[in-house]
Parts: C-alpha cells; structure tokens; sequence
C-alpha cells in the first residue's frame, strides 16, 4: 500500500463529479480539503452510482431537494483514512472505512435522534442531497463518528456496496419479516438485488422477484437460484400481472418490497398481496401517485415507505464478512473517477446491461 504522502503527492487534485441545475454532468478538479478536528480525510477508493444521482442529474430533483445550483453526487462510498483530525481517537491513518453519508445532528433536543430514529433528523447532513455535495470524489472530509472500519475481507467495492444494502436491511427490519413469510420483490435493479440477497439470508420463502428486463432477472436467479422469476409485462395491467406474480409465489404474498417507485409496480404490489399483508415502498417515484385505494382499504393491506437507514452498517459488514450476503457480482461496470461521465452513461444505458456501476480510485 502506498503511504500517505506518496498518495497525496501522486495525486494531489481533488476530483468530483457534479450535475448541474441544466443537467449536465461535469469533472471538477479543487484541492483536498483539510479535515475537521473530529474529522478523517478519506482518500475514496470506490464510489457506487445510485438511482437518486441518476435522477437528480435527469430530473434535477427528487421531492422537495432541488438542484438549484451544482452538486456533487454520490454517497455509496468506502476508502481509506489519509489524515486524521486532531481530536480523532478511534480511527488512525491507513484504516479501510466505509462511510456512512448521513450525519443527524445528535441533540437532545431533537425527538427524531433522542429515539433513535435519527434518519427522520430534520437537521441531519445527507452528503450528495442538495445543497451538500457528495462523496463522488477522490478526497472527502468526514466525521469519525460516521466512518465504519471494514475488515480485510471486505474490498473497497462491497464497501461502497454497504449503503444499498442498509437501504434492503432496513426495509426488511421494519417490515418484521420472518422465517417462512412468501415474498415479492419488486425491481431487479440494485435495491431489489441487495433486497433479494437478504431476503434470502433472512429466511423468507417463497421468494418471487419481478423486472421488466429478463437479463436482471437471469442475474437475480444466478444470485439467488431458489427465487423465482416473474417478467412483467408493461402492456399488460396491474391486475394482470399481479396474477401471474401469484401463480409464480403459489400464494398470494404476505410482504412485497416495491423497489421501483414506478407507479404500476406499486400497484401490481397491492393486488399480489394477501389480506392482511404489506407493501413496503423503498423506491423512489413520482411527487404524487394513485393507488389501488379501495382495494388496500377492503384486503387491510398496510401500505408503507422506507427513508433511508439507520443503525444498520455494523449489521451489514457483519453479513457480508460472515459470507451471509455475497456483494460481489453486483458490480457489473467499473470506470476510473475521471470517466464519471462515461459512467453515467452506462448506468442509464439499457443496452449496457448494467448493474452497479462503480467508480475506482486506486
């Protein structure tokens, strides 16, 4: 491994990858910021492009966060400590971390951190959510409290793959999913992918995944062979294929994990659903959508949405350090940071047959 010094000296440019508020995609060159006293400077190592960067780079929002000015994107990052502040104490330089970009302001006062429930902190720090710039970047100043040492066994890539996977932990923590509960996962894409490898892990059967992309779907059974597969069909209706998500689970479900926010998906979800069951909306979607209303009311199916995570990255390195989860075929496209462009452009390509793209600095 090289030093500190070498690093910095072989690298001394600072490169991000921004969007704008007119949609472009730009590389930026700075100097690396120095770290706070309670702060650690990671070099990033492996950065994931999400579905959220993607929108907020084609979309120039998601809800109310708007790309008003430009932004810095990415928060699936893992790297390794280049300086240390001077009130660091747990960690030292040269340690591999994995970081997690949401940072709650931690006050007493605020009920949401007081609870626990510190992602519903109304002050908190999400890194890549406007106006606060992500960790797409080949140095990134951070909070040692928020910065999670990866054993060896963990390479920078399944590192940065923690961050989705807290996303699928924490949707199957609050939906009480349990041993033997059939279930429907909605999306192939890297949410349903992490999804489907912990429900696997979680003791879930049987378990059905949907796409409208049978190469995912191939995947997903590659990943998970036990599961099966259901194409949908986008001229089909809801109804229609909800029927044959059923026929495939051999019942009707007790929990569905909507992972799209597409709207005919959430309402395929509510019909293969069972009376008394859950649909638990962890992907993000248009401002304002319709459900099946009358149908969730009559069938008492809880409808419910995931925000983000908490308390879930010390579980998820011990999933994948136990070899419970194994995060390593998800990465399907990697590029060096300064083709983030090139990047981009292969997570929004169909053709591309992509994944996870990633983004590696050596």
């Amino acid at each position: 491994m090289a030093t500190v010094t070498e690093v910095l000296t072989r690298k001394p440019n600072n490169i991000a990858i921004e969007t704008t508020p007119d949609h472009q995609l730009i590389v930026v060159y700075a100097t690396p910021p120095e770290p706070g006293p309670n702060e650690c400077l990671v070099h990033v190592r492996a950065t994931g492009i999400c579905g959220s960067d993607v929108h907020f780079w084609k979309a120039g929002k998601i809800g109310t966060s708007i790309i008003d000015r430009n932004l810095g994107l990415g928060h699936e990052s893992a790297g390794v400590v280049v300086k240390a502040g001077s009130d660091v104490q747990r960690l030292k330089i040269g340690d591999r971390v994995a970081i997690e970009c949401g940072i709650p302001c931690s006050k007493p006062t605020c009920e949401a951190c007081r609870t626990g429930r510190y992602n519903g902190c109304k002050s908190i720090v999400f890194y890549s959510s406007p106006p606060v710039h992500g960790t797409l970047r080949r140095y990134h100043a951070h909070a040692e409290d928020w910065l999670h040492p990866l054993p060896d066994s963990i390479s920078f890539e399944e590192g940065a793959l923690l961050e989705p996977l807290s996303v699928a932990l924490a949707g199957i923590d609050r939906s009480g999913l349990r041993l033997g509960d059939p279930l429907v996962i909605c999306g192939a894409g890297p949410i349903g992918m992490v999804s489907l490898l912990a429900a696997h892990a979680a003791g879930a059967a049987p378990l059905v995944i949907t796409d409208i992309d049978e190469y995912r779907l191939a995947m997903a059974k590659s990943l998970v062979p036990r599961v099966r597969t259901v194409k949908i069909e986008p001229n089909q209706g809801a109804e229609e294929n909800a029927e044959r998500v059923k026929q495939a689970l051999g019942r009707e479900a007790q929990l569905v994990l909507e992972c799209t926010g597409v709207e005919s998906s959430v309402h395929t979800g509510i019909y293969a659903c069972k009376f008394g069951g859950a649909v638990f909306i962890i992907g993000v979607g248009k401002d304002f959508q319709q459900i099946p209303f009358m149908h969730a009311s009559i069938r008492e199916i809880d409808v419910r949405f995931q925000f983000r995570y908490r308390e879930t990255y010390p579980k998820a390195i011990t999933l994948v350090s136990e070899g419970l989860i194994d995060l390593k075929p998800l990465v399907t496209h990697r590029f060096p940071l300064e083709e983030g462009k090139a990047a981009f452009e292969a997570a929004t390509t169909p053709s591309a047959k992509a994944v996870k793209v990633q983004l590696l600095d050596d």
